[in-house]
């Protein structure tokens, strides 16, 4: 069932990702675009990916709340219409905005996804050749693949962050099949050098957790945690230096 509710802020997107956008165009969410651009590395400290992927997602949602500053003159929200299903419902606060006072809040959404195999971290290839080594390190196995999601709120740079793990198969591929599918290019610029296809993908199943983990942005808690967000009134925003964490 589509659930409506209007979120007394804007959003902005630090990804120029397309599986992102598209799971917040198919939600229904009014966003603009702003991508962080950091430098990724490619271990994660202490063998831990949930740290990785979290520690990512702040960084991102940092550099692009540096950017937007504390508040910017805009018009009110408006209504959102959510489009997935069994999506929870977002309930939107019954605080006002403040009158007069020209400030709206704006919300950043960052993320980082990437894929996890015997401790060792499955990011982006860099060209085709390390697209074929990771897909032929992925044939046969079930491996993780973690998104770590940072929600940061302006003003007042309230933060919220939580991880989320799925568990994907990919068949054992034989080597015309990597061939056909290294030809789509649907590797370029993705975790784990594949983009799982909807409804049905020929070489992946997500055994556990959300597929729209898998995409890129797990959608089932960003609307829990949107509605949460929501309901924060604008006098109790904490500080970044309270040191405030949610994970």
């Amino acid at each position: 069932m589509a659930a409506q509710a209007t979120l007394p802020f804007r959003l902005i997107l630090a990804s120029n990702s397309w599986g992102r956008k598209w799971l917040m165009e198919q939600a229904g969410y009014p966003f603009e675009v702003k991508p962080s651009n950091i430098d990724e590395p490619t271990e994660a400290r202490l063998g831990d990916c949930r740290h990785y992927v979290g520690e990512l997602a702040w960084l991102k949602a940092a550099a692009v709340a540096s950017q937007v500053g504390d508040g910017l003159v805009g018009d009110s929200p408006a209504p959102l219409q959510s489009q997935l299903v069994n999506s929870p419902q977002v309930e939107a606060p019954n605080e006002p905005r403040p009158q007069g006072s020209g400030v709206e809040r704006t919300l950043v959404i960052a993320a980082d996804t990437v894929g996890w195999l015997n401790g060792k971290v499955i990011g982006k290839p860099e060209d085709e050749a390390d697209a074929r080594r990771i897909i032929r390190s992925l044939s046969g196995t079930v491996h993780e693949l973690w998104t770590g999601v940072c929600l940061w709120l302006k003003p007042g740079d309230w933060q919220f962050s939580w991880q989320e793990r799925s568990l994907v198969r990919m068949k054992q591929l034989t080597d015309a099949e990597i061939d056909a599918y290294l030809k789509t290019r649907k590797w370029e610029g993705c975790s784990g050098a594949y983009a799982i296809e909807l409804p049905h993908d020929p070489y992946l199943t997500v055994e556990e957790g959300s597929i729209s983990n898998v995409i890129g942005l797990p959608m089932e808690s960003l609307a829990k945690a949107l509605g949460w967000t929501a309901s924060v009134p604008s006098s109790l925003q904490p500080k970044a230096e309270d040191g405030v964490s949610y994970g």
